[in-house]
C-alpha cells in the first residue's frame, strides 16, 4: 500500500501533502485530528480532482477548505469544489468581502483561534497585498502543522506563531537576482519583491534558521518557475537538512506526496525536480 493509501486508511495519522504549489495554483493538504483539510484551491474542479486522485483521494474525503486570501491562484477552484461536494469553507471576513459574492463560507477573525471538530485552527495575519490575508497553524493531539506562504516579509508576529511546529509548508518564492534580471515588468518585480509580496529564498532561510529543530519536517513551496531554480534552492537549504527531520520541495506540476508527521514514520527519499515553467 502506498503512502497516500496509508494516509487515507488511517485518518488519525498526521500528515501533510501538496496538490501543487506556485503562481498557477496552490493547494495544501493537512491530515490531523481525524480531519482532512485543504488549504486553498487554485485549481479548477477537474484539475483538483485529478490531483487528489494522485494521492488516492476523492473530493468527498475533504472535511473542510480554508482560504488564505482572495488571489486566484489560491481560491479560483474553491466555490465549485465546495458547492459540488458540499464541503464547508472557512475564510477571513476580509477575504469573503473581497470576493464580491463569488465565495461563501464561514467567516473567521484573523489571529483568533477556532475549531474544526478536534482541530484547533490559528489564522495568522501576514503582510500580503490582499484584503485580510492569513496563513494557518493547526493543532490536534499534541501535533502542530503550519502553512506559511504569500507574505512579503517575516514579522515578529509570524515568528512567534510558527515556533515549535512538527511540520511546515514554507514559501521560498524567488531568487532576488533572478527576479531583478527576469522578464517581469518593473511594477510586477516591485510587487513580488516588496514587503507585501512574496518571500525571497534568503528570507525563507532566515526564518527557517530561527525555528528549525530536529523534529521539524519542512516542505518548501510556492517556488517560482520564472524567478527561482532548484540549484539555488538546494545551495541555500540543503545545508539545513541535518538540522531537520525532513526537507522536501513542493512543485507546481507535481506538488508533493504525503509526508507522515508522526515520529515513528521514516522519511521517504526526496526527489528533487525542476519547478514547472
Amino acid at each position: 500500500m502506498n503512502t497516500a493509501a496509508l494516509a487515507l486508511a488511517d485518518r488519525a495519522r498526521p500528515a501533510i501533502a501538496s496538490l501543487g504549489s506556485g503562481s498557477k495554483g496552490n493547494g495544501t493538504l493537512v491530515q490531523l485530528g481525524g480531519e482532512l483539510l485543504l488549504v486553498d484551491c487554485g485549481f479548477g474542479l477537474r484539475a483538483v480532482t485529478q490531483r487528489l486522485a494522485r494521492l488516492s483521494l476523492r473530493p468527498a474525503d475533504l472535511s473542510a477548505i480554508l482560504v488564505s486570501h482572495e488571489h486566484s491562484d489560491h481560491m479560483q477552484g474553491v466555490a465549485a469544489l465546495a458547492h459540488r461536494f458540499n464541503i464547508p469553507v472557512y475564510a477571513s471576513h476580509g477575504t469573503l468581502r473581497a470576493t464580491a459574492g463569488k465565495l461563501f463560507g464561514r467567516a473567521f477573525t484573523s489571529d483568533e483561534p477556532f475549531a474544526i471538530n478536534a482541530v484547533e485552527v490559528m489564522p495568522v495575519t501576514v503582510p500580503h497585498d490582499a484584503r485580510e490575508p492569513t496563513q494557518f497553524v493547526f493543532r490536534a493531539d499534541g501535533v502542530s502543522v503550519g502553512v506559511l506562504s504569500d507574505l512579503g516579509h517575516v514579522t515578529a508576529h509570524v515568528c512567534r506563531h510558527y515556533q515549535g511546529l512538527d511540520a511546515l509548508l514554507l514559501e521560498a518564492n524567488h531568487d532576488r537576482d533572478m527576479l531583478a534580471a527576469g522578464r517581469y515588468p518593473p511594477s510586477v518585480k516591485r510587487r513580488v519583491g516588496g514587503d507585501l509580496g512574496h518571500l525571497a529564498n534568503e528570507q525563507a532561510l532566515a526564518l527557517l534558521q530561527q525555528i528549525a529543530h530536529p523534529g521539524l519536517r519542512v516542505l518548501l513551496g510556492h517556488i517560482s518557475g520564472e524567478n527561482n531554480c532548484m540549484n539555488r534552492l538546494a545551495e541555500l537549504f540543503e545545508p539545513m537538512r541535518g538540522e531537520l527531520a525532513d526537507l522536501g520541495y513542493a512543485t507546481q506540476a507535481e506538488g508533493h506526496d504525503w509526508r507522515a508527521i508522526d515520529a515513528e514514520a521514516a522519511a521517504a527519499p526526496i526527489v528533487v525536480a525542476e519547478p514547472a515553467p
